[in-house]
């Protein structure tokens, strides 16, 4: 068999941040590039693949890659969990990468081509008060984003998810361990509606915002702060309570019609189908890498489809731009495909994962590029440049754990 997998390589670097990269090469030469990075994790997963998945690949036709999807979740006894998932994820993007390049086709061609001609996406915008919060929504719309999120500071808390008194904001910084924040969620429901309203009546009525409380509310906190900024018609609210009390999510439906997005800490399919087959969401936001891959993804975002649910992934910068690649070629080709988030990258990382995807006036485009359209600038990936990275922790000002 001359298209037989040959070698799996699995690179742990840090151009910029850390990040885990597979690199599936065949016999007759064709390299597919998968992404495995889950942040502040990245030696588990990386160990994941060296020990337990690279073995099995060798030999294997890389163009059964649905069985080999199977293969690697059915065919073990410990499933599920973000490790495992990125894992097979890595494995699968770089599958689809090996068929588009042996077909010279782009992915998106392949998942049964375009349905749009280019894919929504939204910054983020923060700022410690709205003055400086302004500033950078105002950035975002020059540059011809429609859609931003937005996240402010709190009086009296020195820490707030999303937002950073430096301006090159990373939440995976702590080098010994995890930094510690202190969160209070009264001051955060006081101050969040006002200051969203503030930035409503700046941008007027034609820019999507949007709004992540990343798990932090208790159901009724959640409620009361959707119907709080039902006037202020949010895109989405994100995360407001923790992703794994799914019947949560029913008593803020129940006391809000501002729109709800979740799933950036889900795995699989069965992690979701609860909130999507009883309508508790309208935006599912599995990240590609994360949720097992393209192969994994387009079901889920089918399942989402006959409920009125539209996929919204996750793209924060700790994904590399193997995944946004993928999940631009995703979107792409999907019809309830709602939104893409992007971070953006430092220059570094663009450099080390040279790609065909580009932006261009606040929407993605996948390019033609055979494949994912994404190579690697090896002398950027050295691995002597990573440096364990931990994200926050956070507790509440009388010393008691709470979400992060």
């Amino acid at each position: 068999m001359n298209d037989a997998i040959e070698r799996v390589e699995v690179l742990v670097s840090s151009p910029a941040r850390n990040y885990v990269t597979l690199r599936v090469t065949t016999r007759d030469g064709l390299v597919g590039l998968g992404d495995a990075t889950v942040n502040g994790r990245e030696l588990a997963v990386a160990a994941y693949l060296r020990e337990h998945v690279a073995p099995l690949l060798i030999g294997r036709d890389p163009g059964r890659i649905e069985d080999t999807w199977q293969y690697l979740y059915r065919g073990v006894y410990w499933r599920r969990g973000p490790i495992t998932m990125a894992a097979i994820g890595a494995v699968d993007l770089a599958l689809w990468d090996i068929l588009g390049k042996r077909t010279g086709q782009p992915l998106y061609a392949l998942l049964g081509g375009r349905v749009r001609d280019r894919l929504a996406t939204y910054r983020h915008a923060f700022g410690w008060d709205v003055p400086a919060l302004l500033e950078q929504v105002d950035a975002h719309r020059e540059a011809g984003f429609t859609h931003v999120r937005v996240q402010s500071g709190v009086p009296g808390l020195d820490t707030v998810y999303g937002v950073s008194k430096d301006p090159t904001y990373e939440p995976a910084a702590g080098r010994t361990g995890p930094p510690e924040e202190v969160w209070e969620p009264e001051g955060y429901l006081r101050t969040m509606p006002e200051v969203i309203a503030k930035v409503r009546a700046h941008v007027g009525d034609e820019v999507g915002l949007l709004h992540d409380a990343h798990h932090r509310l208790t159901p009724i906190q959640a409620a009361r702060l959707g119907k709080a900024l039902e006037d202020v018609h949010l895109y989405w609210l994100e995360d407001v309570t923790p992703a794994e009390d799914q019947e949560a999510l029913r008593l803020v439906r129940q006391h809000t019609t501002t729109p709800l997005a979740i799933g950036e800490v889900f795995n699989t399919a069965w992690d979701c189908q609860y909130l999507i087959e009883n309508r508790l969401i309208d935006f599912i936001r599995l990240a590609v890498v994360h949720g097992g891959g393209v192969s994994h993804l387009r079901k889920i975002f089918a399942l989402a489809e006959l409920h009125g649910v539209r996929a919204a992934p996750h793209g924060p910068s700790d994904v590399s731009p193997i995944s946004l690649a993928a999940s631009i070629h995703l979107g792409i080709a999907t019809h309830n495909f709602a939104i893409q988030e992007y971070m953006g990258y430092p220059d570094l990382v663009h450099e080390a994962f040279p790609h065909e995807w580009y932006v261009d006036q606040g929407h993605l485009h996948p390019g033609e590029a055979a494949g994912l359209g994404v190579t690697l600038e090896d002398a950027l990936h050295r691995r002597d440049d990573y440096q364990a990275a931990h994200l926050p922790v956070a507790r509440r000002r009388d010393g008691s754990m709470t979400d992060w």
